[in-house]
Order: structure tokens, then C-alpha cells, then sequence
């Protein structure tokens, strides 16, 4: 989770890969979304939440000259660690562990 400050004016691009499967909270301010054509879309309130996935938003604006506040949250990739020496023993236990969810 990080926290995206943006000053009364500013404006920040959303890259999509960086904001797959981002959604976000306004927790300060308003936030106003610019949309994949370049219009503006809707101005978001606090506590108002959103998702970036397949929305067609390019960047995020603080429309007021408050600061303005919003909370990005992902989901966190699953990873297996392994400190076996078998060159094999990561494999292995990643087969384990899909079986085990079948």
C-alpha cells in the first residue's frame, strides 16, 4: 500500500503497468479523474474509492488547491521460498503446493 499526495493543481499519470489491478481511495481532498480521451471525468471526495483496472484513466488531478490524498492499494504477488541445494527442490515444492489446491 502506498499513499499518492498531490498538491492543489498537480497531476499524475497512471501507468498501466505499474497500476494493474490498483484501486484507490481518496482520503484527503478531491481527486477528479482524467479519462483515456483526455476529458475530465468524475471529481472523487474523500472516503469515495475506485478501481484503475480496465477504466480507461490516464492520470489523477487535485482540481482544488488543498492537498489531496489518495491510498493505492494492490494485491501482493504469492511467492515460495526455497533454501534447498537440489537444483530442483523449488520446482518440486511449487508442484506440491498447486496440488495441494486442486
Amino acid at each position: 500500500m502506498r499513499t499518492l499526495t498531490l498538491h492543489g493543481g498537480a497531476r499524475v499519470a497512471v501507468v498501466a503497468a505499474e497500476w494493474y489491478d490498483a484501486f484507490g481511495v481518496v482520503t484527503r481532498g478531491r481527486v477528479q479523474l482524467e479519462l483515456h480521451d483526455g476529458e475530465m471525468g468524475p471529481v472523487l471526495g474523500r472516503d469515495a474509492g475506485f478501481w484503475l483496472r480496465g477504466t480507461g484513466v490516464r492520470a489523477l488531478r487535485n482540481p482544488g488547491r488543498r492537498t489531496a490524498r489518495v491510498r493505492i492499494v494492490t494485491p501482493r504477488a504469492r511467492t515460495v521460498t526455497c533454501q534447498s541445494t537440489h537444483p530442483y527442490a523449488s520446482y518440486r515444492m511449487m508442484e506440491e503446493r498447486h496440488e495441494q489446491h486442486e
